[in-house]
């Protein structure tokens, strides 16, 4: 644009105009045009381009244009990368193969606490290093459970004899035994702050505190058989115990009560096989995950308010074990014969995103890290394996404050 010119004809020029027109001559008129030629001066309008303009710079994807941000639907999130196989496999020597003990624990202080015949063994996944916790003495039996406390330096520890300890795992010391709460072996523990809920093969469920010295404040009748699943909701109102029996009860803690025997608020009867598999859903109040076993094969979910059962699927195998995902709405079974393995499920549309394969006898045991991406495994065959299944938390990514607002922040990144 020649902006010399525009100011030229804003002041200077319409004065030399009139003044032409004042004093005027076929000659002096035959220069000024031939003049105004000379010097492009013929501009019919103050501001015109003298060139064609350039091309403008593509500097955003054509795809995110003014209108498509608009108008275009939310763009589709891409398939997080699953590794297939374990990051990492440790040996397990003399662990148990029984479907119906529970003997992998990951605390909150990222201590994994695994039983191993009749010793319990601590692994520090911060530092990878390996220590022995208690030798349970011959006369006792075999450890048949295992539960990290809340506060992951406490750890109960379920015995053959029908006994439960309770160790601190920080000083290497028994605090104290519990005893008379079952007339056989302790095969799956609970923590609900400082109440640890006991299951025993005699079918009983006890909730003793650990504070005082008459420990047993709750007890839950309704199983026939021994009870090999126990859990606590997230809210700690509610307890989902499965057992031998095929039967899942769930226990509402408002209407517990020491003196007489619990009613159940609902019994559950749907499954044709024992279940051990339990898993509350962290992002939706009283959902329940439940599995069964050899003879049913599914993975069943409830609403603990109704008692209604919402979906049943039916995996081909022995359901072992389930796990929900912190970050993502997923949800990880263990199975056993004839794979051995991992199935990761979409929820709820309970689409297969992946299975993975490794193990090479039932996988009976799973454990989640504290921060939810690692998973790990332990099998008849004798190993421990990690898993990096669930993945980095969005969630924590997106709580991060940023310290400097970014322009184009609304657009997605080009990488």
């Amino acid at each position: 644009m020649d902006f010399d010119y525009a100011h030229f004809a804003l002041t200077e020029g319409n004065k030399g105009k009139d003044q032409t027109d004042q004093v005027s001559s076929p000659s002096r008129e035959a220069y000024r045009k031939q003049l105004a030629e000379t010097m492009n001066l013929n501009h019919t309008r103050i501001l015109a381009f003298r060139n064609k303009p350039q091309a403008p710079l593509d500097l955003l994807p054509t795809d995110h244009s003014a209108s498509s941000l608009h108008h275009q639907p939310k763009s589709v999130k891409p398939r997080r990368y699953i590794p297939q196989t374990s990051e990492r496999t440790l040996d397990a020597p003399d662990i148990v193969d029984d479907f119906y003990l529970n003997l992998l624990d990951w605390g909150s202080a990222n201590v994994l606490a695994i039983a191993l015949g009749h010793t319990v063994y601590l692994w520090d996944a911060s530092t990878g290093s390996t220590s022995e916790l208690v030798t349970v003495d011959e006369e006792k039996g075999l450890v048949t459970s295992i539960n990290w406390a809340p506060d992951g330096r406490h750890v109960a520890v379920g015995l053959n004899n029908s006994e439960v300890q309770l160790w601190d795992s920080g000083s290497n010391r028994q605090l104290r035994t519990l005893k008379g709460c079952h007339q056989s072996r302790v095969g799956s523990l609970a923590w609900n702050n400082h109440i640890l809920t006991t299951g025993g093969m005699d079918g009983q469920i006890v909730s003793n505190d650990v504070r005082i010295r008459s420990h047993i404040v709750e007890t839950y009748s309704g199983h026939t058989q021994e009870v090999c699943g126990l859990k606590w909701s997230g809210s700690g109102q509610q307890l989902a115990s499965g057992g031998n029996d095929n039967v899942v009860h769930v226990w509402d803690r408002s209407v517990a009560s020491s003196n007489s025997t619990t009613q159940w608020l609902h019994r559950l009867e749907e499954h044709t096989s024992a279940v051990k598999a339990l898993a509350w859903c962290p992002f939706q109040a009283n959902l329940l995950a439940t599995g069964g076993g050899g003879g049913d094969r599914t993975i069943k979910f409830w609403n603990t308010h109704t008692g209604a059962c919402l979906n049943s699927v039916d995996t081909g195998s022995q359901v072992c074990s389930l796990l929900w995902s912190k970050n993502e709405r997923e949800l990880l079974s263990s199975h056993g014969f004839t794979q051995n393995q991992l199935t990761l499920w979409k929820y709820p549309s309970m689409v297969k995103m992946a299975e993975l394969t490794g193990h090479t006898s039932r996988v009976l045991y799973m454990a989640q890290s504290p921060d939810g991406c690692t998973v790990a495994s332990a099998a008849g065959d004798e190993t421990l394996r990690f898993w990096n299944v669930f993945g980095a938390p969005e969630t924590a990514k997106k709580a991060a404050p940023k310290a400097v607002h970014e322009p184009f922040s609304h657009v997605n990144r080009i990488r």
